[in-house]
């Protein structure tokens, strides 16, 4: 297993420029995603855990409601929040809501 390195907090917020509403807080990067009904919160969990299967890489927790999804990502390994994690954040970026 390759250990990440642990991204200094600036290193967390150049990287999160790139991206629409995500925070650093207390260790992790999160973000709330919203759609537009339950049937497209559902497949967005379902592109999610996708993502996170294939790249062996899962959230910190996701909280899911009628129209919104709340996911938190760190590396628990490195203590903190790696490129990994920043990349995950990369391909949720990518999914239609």
């Amino acid at each position: 297993m390759v250990v990440m390195d642990k991204l200094t907090e600036e290193q967390i917020s150049d990287a999160l420029k790139n991206f629409s509403g995500w925070v650093y807080s207390n260790g992790s990067i999160k973000k709330t995603f919203k759609t537009q009904n339950y049937p497209l919160t559902l497949a967005f969990v379902t592109a999610v855990g996708a993502i996170c299967q294939r790249k062996n890489h899962h959230p910190d927790y996701m909280l899911v409601k009628f129209n919104e999804i709340e996911v938190s990502f760190s590396t628990h390994s490195a203590g903190g929040v790696t490129e990994k994690d920043t990349e995950i954040a990369s391909e949720l970026e990518k999914i239609p809501l």
